[in-house]
């Protein structure tokens, strides 16, 4: 199939992107391909809103500080700056096409605190913001005659010829056959790796496939070993309770019934950057003070002194899940939570302007790496990310595009890619289970990579992802049919997984300092001497070969980081 841009991925960025390059121009062909049917992508799983400055008392350096600040100072200040301009520019758009952002009583749309923010300027949709913002974009994208889309396709690789993208491969699901794509531009807006861990707030599709193909394709990934925990996961499934539930007034109670927050960050309490929360209670669990439960010890969430009536106006889906899911009504008892593996911080080495080190190969929200991040997300700026990145692809892309010659797939990679999954993977026979890998996989990183690491149990992380990508080459899938063959994609998802896993736990190892999410025992304090600076981590044979390069700063020197 021929396109003028391939965009890979189709939650908010994917889709923000398609509308921005169909906009561009009518006359660009674009093929939109999702593992998943759009209105089914990841992104509907955000809850708790969108960050944006559209208040009188707040600004965009006062949004940007605090993103830079929350970022332990490894954002690139140029990007963040770019960003937060951009962020109520967004807001507003969406409003235009439909979005049904909650009110206050004058009519303005509303906004709540969040964790690391100066300024109540999370913009929400009650606590399905994400829900809304993906079926608001998708019934926009629906207008664009110039856009095709392609559901339940799965991405196996990137075509790259002299230097310049000129497509994809992907299975199509429903039949099982490799389908390849020409494209003058290649987007890919593929989301994080959350699945790398076992407990974690990701659907089960986020298994970091863009990362993974760029990655093996030379294109380097940056800032890897910075895996955002969110405080609060439900106990058992890791389901997130947004933030949302803290920025409305909620409390976190250890066993003793007490606000333990105020021993760690005094001033924000529970609305603190999501680092120093998970760094609290978990803190507070290995100390002991936390409840003790069927699946291990937790930390009390606490609504009820919020009242039936607001839980019900700003947290519904709140409510409805931990009745649901741990049969827990909050406006009766506190929900049982411990921190959660929630975000990928690194990805995908871009420029404010999403383009890599491939020629018309761009990458957008979470799969990339601005850095507007660094070591530490803010809530509320990844949904913020994906609509303003998103639209720079697309906009950047489209106008690449317009003056880039058609992409064409040599019959050489066709050949080697047919031959790569159906004969080395799925022909093959092996005495190994891709699904004890990954369960295997799972449990190291959730236990060496978590939320307090050292050398020794990064060491063994390091080790033991070798041994699985050692065994993994015997791997053998029982299941030889081709439609919806699901043995087949969780297999290739988990060769992507730990390629992945390679990249934090080294980089991981290599960072000795606390910086962020990436916290050390054994190196408890941020070293600016020697590590302010992006980890870039690049492919080859043997494993990951690393790189470092300067952060930018534009305005804000590096000082200590309290709350």
């Amino acid at each position: 199939m021929q396109h003028d841009i391939v965009i890979v991925g189709a939650g908010i960025a994917g889709m923000r992107a398609a509308i921005a390059a169909a906009e561009k121009s009518k006359r660009l062909s674009i093929a939109l391909i999702a593992k998943t049917y759009p209105i089914r992508c990841h992104s509907v799983c955000a809850e708790g809103g969108t960050a944006a400055v559209l208040r009188e008392g707040d600004s965009f350096d006062l949004h940007a500080w605090d993103t830079v600040k929350g970022s332990d100072f490894l954002a690139d200040q140029d990007a963040v700056e770019f960003f937060v301009r951009e962020c109520p520019v967004e807001i507003i758009r969406l409003e235009n096409w439909g979005c049904p952002w909650s009110r206050n009583e004058d009519g303005t749309i509303a906004q709540r605190p969040f964790g690391g923010h100066s300024f109540n300027r999370a913009t929400y949709a009650k606590d399905r913001t994400g829900f809304h913002e993906v079926h608001t974009l998708y019934e926009r994208m629906l207008m664009y005659d110039n856009i095709e889309i392609f559901p339940e396709y799965f991405i196996t690789n990137l075509a790259i010829e002299n230097g310049a993208v000129q497509g994809v491969s992907a299975i199509h699901l429903k039949t099982g056959y490799m389908e390849f794509f020409q494209a003058k531009a290649v987007i890919f807006a593929t989301g994080g790796a959350g699945r790398l861990y076992g407990f974690t707030t990701y659907s089960h599709q986020v298994t970091g496939d863009g990362l993974a193909i760029a990655y093996r394709n030379g294109i380097p990934l940056k800032d890897m070993e910075f895996f955002q925990f969110h405080p609060t996961g439900l106990i058992p499934s890791g389901i997130l309770m947004t933030e949302g539930c803290r920025g409305e007034g909620g409390y976190l109670l250890n066993k003793n019934g007490e606000r333990f927050m105020k021993r760690y960050a005094p001033e924000k309490m529970e609305v603190a950057p999501r680092d120093v929360v998970s760094r609290a209670m978990w803190t507070e669990i290995i100390e002991g003070r936390g409840f003790e439960g069927e699946y291990g010890p937790y930390i009390a969430l606490d609504l009820r002194h919020l009242g039936e009536e607001k839980i019900e106006e700003r947290l519904p889906l709140i409510r409805d899940a931990a009745i649901k899911f741990a049969g827990v009504d909050p406006v009766e008892e506190p929900i049982p939570v411990k921190p959660v593996a929630h975000y990928t911080m690194g990805g995908i080495d871009t420029n404010v302007r999403c383009e890599t080190a491939v020629k018309g190969f761009f990458a957008a929200g979470e799969c990339a790496c601005v850095s507007i991040h660094g070591a530490n997300r803010l809530g509320s700026n990844s949904t913020a990310e994906c609509l303003v990145f998103g639209r720079v692809a697309g906009e950047v892309a489209a106008e690449y595009a317009l003056n880039a010659k058609q992409g064409k797939i040599s019959a050489e990679f066709r050949q080697k890619e047919e031959k790569r999954i159906f004969d080395d993977l799925l022909g093959k026979s092996g005495d190994e289970s891709p699904y004890q890998i990954k369960r295997e996989l799972n449990e190291t990183m959730d236990s060496n990579m978590w939320i307090f690491r050292e050398e020794k149990g990064l060491k063994e992380a390091v080790k033991k992802i070798q041994e699985l990508k050692e065994r993994y080459r015997n791997v053998e899938i029982n299941d030889k049919s081709r439609g919806f063959n699901t043995d087949l994609t969780s297999a290739i998802e988990i060769g992507y997984m730990l390629d992945l896993a390679e990249v934090v736990a080294i980089g991981a190892l290599k960072r000795q300092e606390s910086r962020g999410a990436h916290y050390r025992l054994d190196y408890p304090k941020r070293d600016d001497e020697n590590w302010l600076k992006h980890t870039i981590a690049y492919y080859t044979p043997e494993g990951p070969k690393f790189d470092y390069k300067p952060v930018t700063i534009t305005k804000w020197e590096p000082v200590e980081r309290k709350y």
